[in-house]
């Protein structure tokens, strides 16, 4: 894939609209959705408070560069569109986008993986290697209730139980991941939503678990922490099928 402005290292508005679009249309090919609900927010350059997001009541298979929309930092339309917002929805996402600069991207899902896990009383189980890259590094936050714009209380414990973490498990709700890109976010969402199909499979069988030794296991979370691709390569193979498949994401 050439270094067009579709790459996820771009910066300009249209950059970033493409890339989101692609990972909305991601999110519906792996089976990451809950029909029109759960958000992908980006931040725009040069404005902290300005910020990218779906229309409420698009099919993620549906979106586009350009139906998403800029909203501001609680949610409200700060461009003409004829499509609804749904401001309580980027409750939890303005939470983050204000509170961690690093955290350009967030992605909420639920995927009845990341939901079943969040019915449990644990975090990520480090059953397999994938599980490994998240031991120690996600969040947990307790249930309060459906996300609500009325609530800033729980903005502040939200913040507090991400900390400076890129994941979360929302209790009894499902997951959400952060990143400085929309690359980074997509790859972290994915894969921890895979050690989530991996935990409850595995918990399936009924047999004694193997849990590696926690030398074992920090070795190989460094040695996905030390990995500089970071799911670059990734995401540029899934641009391109995007690109054979689904092209239209773009406009």
């Amino acid at each position: 894939m050439s270094t067009s402005p579709a790459t996820s290292s771009a910066t300009t508005e249209q950059a970033l609209r493409e890339d989101l679009a692609a990972a909305y249309r991601l999110m519906a090919l792996f089976d990451m959705t809950d029909l029109v609900y759960t958000h992908l927010s980006v931040r725009l350059p040069g404005d902290r408070h300005a910020y990218l997001v779906n229309p409420y009541g698009l099919l993620f298979e549906e979106i586009t560069a350009s139906s998403l929309v800029v909203v501001d930092a609680d949610g409200l339309p700060k461009q003409e569109t004829s499509w609804p917002i749904n401001p309580a929805g980027f409750v939890i996402h303005s939470a983050i986008h204000r509170s961690r600069p690093d955290a350009a991207c967030v992605m909420h899902t639920h995927t009845v993986p990341g939901m079943v896990v969040a019915a449990q009383d644990r975090n990520i189980l480090p059953l397999n290697q994938i599980n490994m890259e998240f031991y120690g590094s996600v969040g947990f936050h307790p249930y309060e209730g459906i996300a609500a714009d009325d609530n800033l209380s729980e903005r502040e414990r939200l913040v507090r139980d991400l900390g400076d973490r890129n994941a979360l498990i929302l209790q009894n709700h499902g997951l959400l991941t952060v990143g400085t890109t929309v690359a980074h976010t997509f790859y972290r969402m994915y894969y921890l939503n895979q050690s989530c199909k991996i935990q409850i499979a595995a918990q399936a069988t009924g047999v004694p678990l193997h849990v590696p030794s926690e030398a074992q296991i920090l070795r190989a979370k460094k040695q996905f922490d030390d990995d500089p691709d970071q799911g670059r390569l990734i995401w540029q193979a899934l641009r391109r099928k995007l690109d054979r498949e689904q092209p239209d994401y773009r406009d």
